[in-house]
């Protein structure tokens, strides 16, 4: 199982939001590059980037941090939020990163999920899945579709998406542990990547969660700036 450390990004600043409410921020940085090559350093396998600005209006406006963030670490990144046309997911290819999520737009299309496949490749698309109460939500956490999690990782897999990155919004910043049953039950319902988000909160949790068969990947946030969690404690 690889380890996603994340970075969270509103304008030009390394942040995190508590349940992904903007007005719940916490300012962590003004240097998102130094940040990336401290995760590196420590172990991660890849990087985990939101555009946040992006995921609330649609705008992307972190790009040159994704920029500088690509040119100096050697590790692959992946960046989601706002990636709701091809231009913008060939915008975020431009800048260095390696794959794209998207997520309020695969909820409404999945052909955008078939065309990002045919453009890119499947390894180069993911579709983040933000759950509560097993149930999608769309439009940086502040709308709720109709849509189980379940439902909608099943056909992005068949549309093309060659990850999906299942988040439970309600453990999401809480450090509360993960939404291990739900992740448990998309595990057993898919064949491509799963990676598991939200509530990761200890070193326990991650082995709980390296447990779990074919997992493919785990991404932390908060505890990795709360220091709750050392990447190099999980290299040991």
């Amino acid at each position: 199982m690889i380890l996603l450390p994340a970075i969270d990004l509103m304008s030009g600043e390394v942040v995190r939001l508590r349940q992904g409410k903007a007005d719940q921020k916490t300012v962590y940085s003004r240097d998102p590059a130094a940040f990336a090559r401290r995760w590196e350093e420590e172990g991660g396998d890849y990087l985990h980037v939101v555009d946040l600005d992006a995921a609330f209006t649609g705008e992307q406006r972190n790009l040159d941090s994704v920029r500088a963030i690509c040119t100096v670490v050697k590790f692959p990144v992946e960046l989601g939020g706002g990636i709701r046309t091809m231009d913008a997911a060939r915008r975020a290819i431009e800048a260095g990163v390696s794959r794209v999520i998207v997520g309020t737009r695969a909820a409404e299309s999945l052909a955008f999920v078939s065309e990002l496949a045919a453009e890119f490749g499947k390894a180069r698309v993911a579709v983040g899945i933000d759950a509560k109460n097993g149930m999608v939500s769309v439009k940086g956490w502040t709308e709720e579709s109709k849509l189980t999690a379940l439902d909608l990782a099943r056909r992005a897999e068949d549309a093309g998406a060659g990850t999906i990155i299942y988040t439970d919004i309600a453990t999401d910043g809480m450090m509360s542990g993960p939404n291990f049953a739900e992740t448990e039950k998309m595990l057993g319902s898919l064949q491509c990547q799963l990676i598991a988000s939200g509530g990761v909160s200890s070193v326990s949790d991650v082995q709980r969660l390296k447990k779990m068969t074919g997992l493919y990947g785990c991404i932390i946030g908060k505890a990795l700036y709360d220091g709750a969690i050392n990447l190099r404690d999980l290299r040991n």
